[in-house]
């Protein structure tokens, strides 16, 4: 049994909570701590178990989060709050050789990059501290690398092509919403997309390049190609990838507001003068949006996100798809949260366990895809995200 202090009481942190609640074998003591401590009492009093208990704690602050730490005296610290504040809290499990993980890499607040150099820059320190810090545990980065190194390990001799599909089918009945924090969602996806081709990355314009593509039960949507930060470890720990893309749908309207949002000035993170006093736009935007953890009741539809992968087996071609489709009401008749929330919250949680129970364990900084997949490829059906796979079948993406 151990004790664990989750960090972000959004929605993602809410499923995060919700469902190491639900293994007290493993998660003996629960401490969800946020900057606004009436979001994590709320999610505390949802779950209604003694077990969890709650505490505000800024996590940019450093100083902060040690004196949680040192009062708390947590195994593991899980970490779903902003990829601005990665590096602050991985700074305080240093400071107190605590173990960490989070779902997303850092990204500093004034440029919308995100990369895995800064983290991947803590290694030796973690090491010689006999800690692990285990980073991108939620879907995509998460899920999708396990799915890589499952399928590496299981049907290639070598991976050549790989496609990471992401779509979400879902309708939530609002104007313009994000299903994730607006501030990062939109720096993701308005700043350049790049792919991987032959040794080097090819940048393009901010959606730029798309197709239609079919997903399993959903049929065809439109596809955008984007960066994502998998590729960044996916192309590192997998040499023999020659391509790497990551395509994700979105629908006309969304586009349209978007663009409108872009052209006025909305989603620029550069500050400006109101009123006296300096904002940043996308902030603003953030604050008057929707909340993605609100958006899970009534939310229909699914999600399917998954593998395409073309390379060699025994000397010859071969293809593999690999895939989860999560249902909107189900995972709010689950947990209360949408099914994005609900496919990354999951398998971090599940993360916390491998690392936990002993399965997934090194001193130093990992990717998720430098551990045996089979354990948690073994359990991710359990807790609610079962997978399928297509096997030497032509792949969707290539049509």
């Amino acid at each position: 049994m151990s004790r664990v202090l989750i960090i972000g009481a959004g929605g993602v942190g809410s499923v995060v909570a919700h469902k190491c609640a639900a293994v007290p074998e493993i998660f003996n003591e629960i401490l969800l701590a946020s900057r606004t401590k009436a979001k994590a009492d709320q999610i505390a009093a949802a779950i209604g178990s003694s077990k969890v208990q709650t505490a505000q704690v800024d996590a940019d602050n450093v100083e902060e989060t040690i004196a949680l730490i040192n009062r708390f005296k947590p195994d593991l610290l899980i970490n779903v709050a902003l990829p601005y504040q990665d590096l602050p809290l991985m700074d305080a499990c240093l400071a107190t050789k605590t173990s960490y993980m989070d779902t997303a890499n850092y990204e500093p607040k004034d440029e919308a990059k995100f990369e895995y150099k800064w983290q991947w820059a803590y290694h030796d320190r973690f090491k010689e501290a006999g800690i692990m810090a285990l980073l991108g545990c939620g879907f995509d980065p998460g899920v999708t690398s396990i799915y890589t190194a499952y399928a590496a390990k299981h049907h290639f001799d070598e991976i050549h092509h790989l496609d990471i599909v992401d779509c979400n089918a879902g309708d939530h009945g609002k104007a313009f919403a994000t299903n994730f924090n607006p501030e990062i969602n939109i720096r993701e996806i308005t700043q350049k997309g790049k792919y991987w081709e032959n040794g080097k990355w090819i940048e393009i314009d901010a959606m730029s390049i798309h197709k239609p593509i079919a997903y399993p039960n959903i049929g065809e949507r439109e596809s955008y190609l984007l960066y994502h930060e998998e590729l960044e470890s996916l192309v590192k720990n997998y040499p023999t990838l020659k391509h790497a893309r990551f395509w994700m749908t979105f629908g006309q309207k969304y586009i349209t507001v978007l663009n409108v949002l872009q052209e006025v000035g909305m989603t620029s993170i550069k500050p400006v003068m109101y009123e006296g006093r300096e904002i940043i736009p996308l902030q603003f935007l953030k604050v008057v949006l929707p909340e993605p953890s609100s958006l899970g009741e009534g939310y229909k539809g699914e999600t399917s996100i998954g593998c395409q992968i073309r390379g060699i087996k025994n000397g010859k071609e071969a293809t593999y798809y690999i895939w989860n489709n999560c249902d909107h009401e189900a995972a709010f008749k689950d947990v209360g949260a949408q099914a994005v929330s609900y496919t990354t919250g999951v398998p971090a949680m599940l993360g916390a366990k491998m690392i936990l129970e002993g399965k997934w364990k090194s001193a130093g900084v990992f990717n998720v895809e430098e551990f045996d997949p089979d354990p948690f490829m073994a359990e991710i059906g359990k807790y609610g995200l079962p997978w399928k796979e297509e096997i030497n079948q032509p792949l969707p993406v290539e049509k």
